[in-house]
C-alpha cells in the first residue's frame, strides 16, 4: 500500500516520528489530496452539468472544497515544521491543530450548503438525465475517495495527526455523500423517481453531524485538553521507579503540538537525602524524559521529613471521606501536647464538596485516629492524577 511505503520511507513505519518527518508525511498526502480533488471535480462539474443533477455539481463543489482543505493542510504542515523562534519559544508544532480546525469548519460550511441546494432540489424539482457516463464518474469518485480515506487514516493514526485525521474523516463523508447521488441516480433512471434532493439532505445532514463532532475534537489540543490516562500512568511509573522518591504529584503537561510535550511535576524525597544527589537523580529522570519519551520535563523537589507514621494515618482518614481522595506534602510540627500538621489534600476536579467543607470533614476525621493532631490543609484540586 502507498500508506505503508510512505511511512516506511519517511518514519521507519512510525517509529521515528519527528515534526520534520511529520511535515512530509503531511505534505505529500496533501498534494496527493489536491491533485484527487481537482480531477473529480472537473469530472463531476462536466457530467453534472450534461445531466443537470444539481446533487452531481453539489458533489462536484465538495471536492473542490476538498482541494482547498488540503491546500491548508499542506501549509498546516509546513508551518508547524517550522522550529521555534524568539516569540514563539515552544515551536509552531499549533498549526497542524488550526489547520485541523480549519478542515472542520469547511466540512461544515459544505454541509450547509449541500442543504440548501437539497432543499432548494426538494421544493423545485427538474427533471434530471443520469447516464452511464455519469454513473462511471461518480463509481470512479467512490473508489478514489474510498482509497483517500484509507491512505489518511493509516497514516494519521500512524503520527497521531489530527489533521490526517479530519481529512480522512472528510473522504469518508465524500464515499457516503457520492454514493448516496449514485443511488440516488440509479433510482432516478430505472423507478422514474426524482429522489435527487431529498438525497442531498440526507448527506448534508451527515456532513453537518460529522463536522461538528471533528471540530469539537480538534479543539481540544487548542483550550488545554487533559493529558491521556495512559500517558499520566507512563509519567508516574516512571518517576515512581526511583526508589529515593517516596510520592509524586501536581503532574501538569503542556500540549504545544505533536512531539512538542512540556511537563512539570513535584516529587517528593527524604529531606535527610543528600541535596547534591537528589538534584542529580532529578536531572537524570528529566534527560531520561525527553530521550524516551520527547518530554520536556521539569521537575520540583518537596525534601520530607520524617513523619513517624502521620502519612499512612492521614491517607487512611481521607480513604474514609473517598477512596479518590489523597494527601502529599506532609509537614510534622511537635508542641507541648498537640502535633501541628500541615498537609495538601489532592481531590479530583469533579469533587463536588467544597474546599471549606472538605478541610472540615478531614480533620474530624484525622481526629478520630488522634486527638492531638491539629491539622492545617491546603484542597488541591489536581491537573492530572499521579499521587503515590
Amino acid at each position: 500500500m502507498l500508506s505503508n511505503f510512505i511511512l516506511k520511507k519517511y518514519c521507519k513505519n512510525g517509529e521515528n516520528v519527528t515534526p520534520e518527518t511529520r511535515a512530509k508525511v503531511g505534505k505529500f498526502s496533501g498534494i496527493l489530496g489536491i491533485v484527487c480533488n481537482l480531477l473529480l471535480f472537473a469530472a463531476k462539474l462536466t457530467v453534472g452539468i450534461i445531466s443537470g443533477a444539481v446533487s452531481v455539481i453539489a458533489d462536484a463543489i465538495n471536492n473542490l472544497s476538498d482541494s482547498a482543505s488540503n491546500v491548508v493542510s499542506y501549509f498546516g504542515f509546513k508551518m508547524a515544521s517550522r522550529p521555534a523562534d524568539e516569540e514563539h519559544p515552544y515551536g509552531h508544532g499549533r498549526y497542524e491543530y488550526l489547520s485541523a480546525l480549519t478542515i472542520s469548519l469547511l466540512i461544515m460550511v459544505i454541509g450547509v450548503e449541500l442543504l440548501k441546494s437539497g432543499i432548494e432540489k426538494i421544493i423545485t424539482p427538474t427533471k434530471v438525465d443520469f447516464s452511464w457516463i455519469t454513473l462511471s464518474v461518480l463509481t470512479v469518485a467512490i473508489l478514489v475517495k474510498l482509497f483517500l480515506f484509507i491512505f489518511n487514516k493509516r497514516l494519521g493514526k500512524s503520527i497521531n495527526s489530527n489533521a490526517l485525521i479530519a481529512t480522512s474523516a472528510d473522504s469518508r463523508n465524500d464515499v457516503i455523500a457520492t454514493s448516496a447521488v449514485l443511488i440516488a441516480a440509479i433510482i432516478s433512471r430505472f423507478a422514474d423517481v426524482n429522489l435527487d434532493g431529498y438525497m442531498t439532505v440526507a448527506v448534508a445532514l451527515f456532513i453537518l453531524y460529522s463536522g461538528f463532532t471533528l471540530i469539537k475534537e480538534t479543539l481540544n489540543p487548542l483550550l488545554g485538553k487533559a493529558p491521556d490516562k495512559e500517558l499520566v500512568e507512563s509519567i508516574k511509573r516512571k518517576i515512581l521507579a526511583n526508589e529515593c522518591v517516596l510520592g509524586a504529584h501536581d503532574l501538569m503537561v503542556h500540549d504545544y503540538g505533536a512531539g512538542r510535550l512540556f511537563a512539570s511535576v513535584h516529587i517528593e524525597m527524604s529531606a535527610e537525602n543528600d541535596i547534591i544527589k537528589c538534584h542529580e537523580i532529578i536531572d537524570n529522570i528529566e534527560r531520561d524524559f525527553l530521550k524516551n519519551d520527547k518530554i520536556h520535563m521539569v521537575i520540583h523537589l518537596d525534601p520530607i521529613e520524617s513523619d513517624c507514621g502521620v502519612r499512612s494515618v492521614l491517607q487512611s482518614a481521607v480513604k474514609q471521606i473517598d477512596e479518590r481522595l489523597s494527601v502529599h506534602d506532609v509537614k510534622v510540627l511537635k508542641g507541648e501536647g498537640f502535633t501541628k500538621i500541615v498537609f495538601d489534600c489532592v481531590a479530583p476536579k469533579d469533587f463536588d464538596i467544597s474546599d471549606e467543607k472538605l478541610i472540615c470533614l478531614v480533620s474530624d476525621s484525622v481526629k478520630k485516629y488522634n486527638a492531638e493532631y491539629q491539622c492545617e490543609i491546603t484542597v488541591d484540586r489536581n491537573f492530572a492524577p499521579v499521587n503515590k
